[in-house]
This record gives structure tokens, sequence and C-alpha cells, in this order.
């Protein structure tokens, strides 16, 4: 059976509604009669994305405070430092759900990922005014002082690698993508939205409350992470060549692995192969061919000349081209109801459903308008005036590389037909006023298309990400050869991930693309939190290198530790979900961010221990 939607309905909210009416109806049919009923077709496949997003933005979200909660508690062994965040944490959730209303955004795929974002990107926040606080109250033993001089010291490296993070999502604000549009604005404001709630709330909460006690200050003696940065220390301070090594053989695994990658994307990909709208789908594409619309829009140039014999025969022709390929059904058109009203015309016969005669075709015209009602097949292919028609092909979820090259194979022609001029057989320029106009278009193709513009905008966000991130890190250190250092350990974490993708088979499409974007900005973040502390050391520390690195690894690699172990986990969740993409994104992001925390406490340390004073000095000369 096939029901076709207005645009209307199609654009409506209240589609949601009418297709759980007509499910309804076709699951108490397969009740009744005890036979399967398999449900496809775009509107219904965006219909149930739609429902199945929704369903997971509550999971994701209690998850991601369930996760988080649990290794705050698991470091800081503290209740209240558990409770406090999470005011934060959920400031920042309404936040970001407000934004989506407030700019009348609707909840999507991408969208529903921004609370639990949010969660995992505002707790690192909080771990570093938590530890710098408790660092200086070790020192001076004052609460107020020391709450003062951690949040004011603390604060601009927090905005710097908050800045980057916003940097990472708000590029996609330029990708000319509605979805990735949306979700890179809300997530950019909210992502500097949290930062400047966790600067204002979190030292206002623990001015209430009592000083740190000595059980409160414990978790900079955790065995675990101490025996950790003990052990970075000693590969940092013996072992740099080993490390080039190391990171050179895995560079050049990784770009092997960059060689595999393919890019590719089909419409239902996101989903497991045991989703009911994948097997529905290919069910469907096995015993039917396909239900991924794919049009021939045509125009007659002149009202009433759709119908005229010239048109019909051009339209024969265009399906028997299609009919050459095996992703495509048979053709529905007003030759397709041309040929029944002959065939009923000529009292049922089957042989008749045929293009009949030009003297066949102006009998049939008279015999048309004696039949009440019968004019409604030709309404879904003509428009009043009957000069546009189209032919409506259904195809194979056949991925945008195969439905390119359809499209770049088809279209020549296609055009050849409407082209020619059907008296002379001239084969005559687009645009000729003797000829007629002829589109491919319909969602397999607008999908095959839009994935190629995304994944170059895509491309293009990432990169413009970077240039940005280091334009920043050259306005920190002003120093060029500090941005290479600088942008070198979230790069190359990157590379990685990409050479992974090739060598597991993962495609390049938007799903994974934007994971890149993301990945950098907070990569970002950690080298700017081991940079700022390293140059405060530095200067403290009579321009002492290897004193200010160990410093450095053991202040501010304890919170970059303990973030990262939030990052990794709170991105881990999205694993849970039942599209793909989705999956994609937990995992590739939760491996270059531990593979980026690596880099920043090992590689980058390494850098600068292969620079000496006088480099050093100069280089973090502001």
């Amino acid at each position: 059976m096939l029901i076709t939607l207005d645009q209307k309905t199609i654009n409506n909210k209240n589609r949601i509604q009418l297709v759980k009416y007509i499910k309804s109806l076709g699951d108490q049919y397969s009740t009744k009669m005890g036979h399967s009923v398999h449900y496809s077709g775009m509107p219904f496949i965006r219909t149930e994305y739609t429902s199945q997003v929704t369903n997971e933005l509550a999971i994701f979200l209690i998850l991601a405070i369930l996760v988080t909660s649990a290794i705050l508690f698991y470091f800081f062994r503290s209740i209240k430092v558990v409770f406090y965040a999470l005011i934060v944490i959920l400031v920042g959730i309404i936040a970001s759900l407000a934004t989506i209303v407030l700019f009348d955004f609707k909840i999507t795929l991408l969208s529903g990922l921004i609370p639990p974002l949010i969660v995992v990107i505002g707790v690192p926040n909080v771990i570093f005014l938590l530890n710098k606080y408790h660092e200086t109250f070790l020192r001076t033993q004052n609460k107020e002082k020391s709450l003062i001089e951690s949040t004011s010291k603390i604060g601009r490296t927090l905005f710097l690698a908050n800045l980057t993070t916003s940097i990472g999502f708000g590029v996609f604000a330029f990708t000319g993508s509605g979805l990735l549009v949306e979700f890179g604005i809300v997530a950019a404001i909210n992502v500097m939205f949290t930062f400047a709630i966790s600067v204002l709330l979190i030292p206002i909460f623990f001015s209430f409350l009592s000083p740190p006690e000595t059980k409160d200050l414990a978790h900079f003696e955790s065995p675990q992470v101490s025996k950790f940065l003990l052990r970075v220390e000693a590969w940092v301070f013996n072992h740099r060549k080993s490390i080039y090594l190391f990171v050179g053989v895995i560079l050049a695994f990784s770009i092997y692995g960059l060689t595999k990658i393919k890019a590719v994307g089909y419409i239902v990909d996101d989903l497991p192969q045991d989703n009911a709208i994948y097997t529905d789908l290919k069910f469907i594409e096995k015993h039917f061919k396909g239900v991924m619309p794919f049009e021939i829009s045509i125009d007659a140039r002149e009202d009433g000349r759709a119908l005229s014999p010239e048109i019909l025969t051009k339209i024969k022709r265009t399906e028997k081209v299609i009919a050459e390929y095996p992703e495509f059904t048979q053709g529905l058109s007003i030759l397709t109801a041309t040929k029944y009203l002959y065939q009923v015309y000529r009292g049922g016969d089957p042989k008749y459903f045929v293009l009949p005669s030009i003297n066949e075709l102006n009998k049939l015209a008279s015999f048309q308008t004696s039949l009440n009602g019968k004019d409604n097949l030709f309404n879904g292919f003509i428009d009043a005036k009957k000069r546009f028609t189209r032919i409506s092909f259904q195809m194979q979820d056949a991925g945008t590389t195969r439905t390119r090259a359809l499209f770049d194979e088809i279209k020549p022609r296609i055009d050849s037909i409407y082209l020619t001029d059907s008296e002379t057989g001239e084969l005559k320029k687009e645009g000729d006023p003797n000829t007629f106009i002829a589109k491919i278009t319909g969602n397999s193709v607008i999908y095959a298309f839009q994935t190629e513009y995304l994944q170059v905008n895509l491309i293009e966000s990432t990169l413009s990400a970077i240039f940005l991130i280091c334009v920043l890190m050259a306005l920190l250190f002003r120093s060029w050869k500090m941005v290479i250092i600088s942008t070198l350990p979230s790069l190359i974490p990157l590379l990685i991930t990409a050479g992974l993708m090739g060598h597991f088979g993962i495609a390049l499409k938007p799903s994974t693309i934007l994971i890149f974007s993301i990945a950098f900005g907070i990569s970002s973040d950690g080298t700017i939190y081991f940079l700022t502390r390293y140059k405060e050391e530095f200067a403290k520390n009579a321009f002492d290198i290897k004193k200010s690195i160990q410093i450095t690894i053991q202040k501010t690699g304890v919170s970059m530790f303990y973030t990262a172990m939030i990052l990794f986990f709170g991105f881990f969740i999205f694993t849970a979900s039942t599209f793909k993409g989705t999956q994609a994104l937990g995992v590739l992001v939760s491996i270059t961010l531990l593979m980026a925390m690596i880099c920043n406490l090992i590689l980058l340390p390494a850098f600068l221990m292969s620079l000496n004073k006088k480099e050093v000095s100069e280089l973090l000369e502001d």
C-alpha cells in the first residue's frame, strides 16, 4: 500500500500523530489477519527518528549526571563537592534547553545531545576551580584569600579553555546545514554560559562553607594518580627519544589508515541492522526495490502541453532509460494514468495497457471527461494548468556515492531526450524555447548532494576551528613556534582517530566528521591548562625547565587526569545510543580525548624539555 503525504503535512508537527495512527491501523490488521506488516518511506523514517531521539535525550541526561557524579565522588570523596557541582550543571542544562526554546529550535538528533554534553564539559570547570582552591588553601590556610586567589588565577585559563571548546562547536554555525547551525549556536553559547556560572557559583558556594579539612585535601595524595604522574615524569625526563619514535610509528600507522577512509553515507546507516526501521526498509528493497524518492520534473513550457503526445512519448523513453538500472522501481507518471485509462476504455484487456496512438489519445480525452472523478488519476502528477508534470520512481538506499554516480550517468541521457527536437532530431542547448526542461530531484538525490556539500563544509569548519584556536594560541604566547608546539598535542590525536576510522572501516560522513572539530576544541583545553601553569612555574622557579615541568605535571596533571576521566566516560555514554552516528561520536571522541590527555602530559613536556632555557624564555614571553 502506498500512502502519499503532502508537503504541508510532512512539515507539520501533527505528522507524528498521523504516522502513529496509520501504524496502529496496520498493526491492528496484522494482529487480526496474522500477516506481517512492514512500514517505510521518508515521512515514516523521519517520524520514528524523532521519537527515538526524544526518548534518548532523557536517558543520556540521566547517564551523564550519574557517571560524572560517580567519578567526582570517587576522586574527591565528598558529597558536598558532588552536590554543588550538580547545582552548577543543572543550571547549565536548564539554560541549554531554554536557549533551544528561545531561538525557536527543535529537539533533533544533534540538539538532543547538548544537555548531556553540557554536563560532561561543565564538570571540568568545577574540578579545576576546586583543585586550585584546595592547592592554594594548603599554602595559605586562609579560605577567603584562597578563593579569591584561585579564582583569579584559574579563571583566565578556564576562560581560554572554554573559548577553544566553544569555537569547536561554534564553527558548525557556518556549515549551512540547519541541524548543525542550531547545534553549533546552542552548544557554543552554553559552553561559555556554563563557564560563567561555574566561576561565579563555585566560589560563592564554598565561601559559605567551612574551610577544607584534611580529608577534603586527601585527593591530592591519591596513590593511583600519583603513581601515574610519577611514571609520566620518568618518561618525559628519561625517554624522550623513545616517545618521539613511538609517536612517529603511530602517526605512520594512522596516515596509512587515512588512505583507507571512504566517504559514503546511507539514509538509515545510523541505525543498527536489527532496528525495525532498517529491517523493514531492507524487506521492501528486497521485494519492491526501494522507497527512497527519485523524481524527474518536467516543464512543458506551455499550459496544457504536459498531456501532449510529444511529452508522453518522451516520458515513455525516460522510463525505458531508468528501467536499465536495477536500483529503481517502475515509474509512476501521467503516462501510467494514460495507459490505465486506455485499458479501461478498451474493456480492461491487459494488452491495452500501452501508450495509444494520437487518434486514440483524442478519443481517450473525450472518454476521460465522461468518467466522473477519474481525473484524480492525474492530479498527483500534473499541475492545474497542465504545464508541469513529474515521473516518480522509488530507489534503494544505495548510498551517497552510488546515488551521485547514478545522477551523473542518468542526467545526460535524460537531457538528450528533452533537449532533442522531436521533428528534426537535432539536439538543442538547454534553455532553447523549442525544448522542454527536465530536472532530476527527489529526497534520495537531495540527500546525496546535501551529504556531499555538508562533508566539504564540515571539513572547512574543522580547519576553521583549528585556525581560530591557533590564532588564540598565538595571541596567548606571541610565538608561532609555541603555536606549533601547543597545537601538535591536539592534532596528533585527531590523526590517530582518523587512522583508526580507516582501519576499522568507519566511513567519513556528517555524523563522524563533526567529531574532529569538537574533539580538537576540547583537546586544546588540556594544552592551555598545562602551558599556562608551566609559564607561571617557569618564572617562579628561576627559569628551571625541569623543575617547572615537574611541578606542572604534579599539580596541573591531577586536574587534567580527573578531567580526562570525566570526559572519557562522559562521552562514552553515547555508545548506549541506538544511532550509529551517536555511538561513533561517543567512541571516537572518548578515544581522542584520552589520547589528547596523554599527549598533553607526555609529548608536550617532552617538547619543552627539548628546548634550551633561552628558547623557552623567548617562547613564553608575553
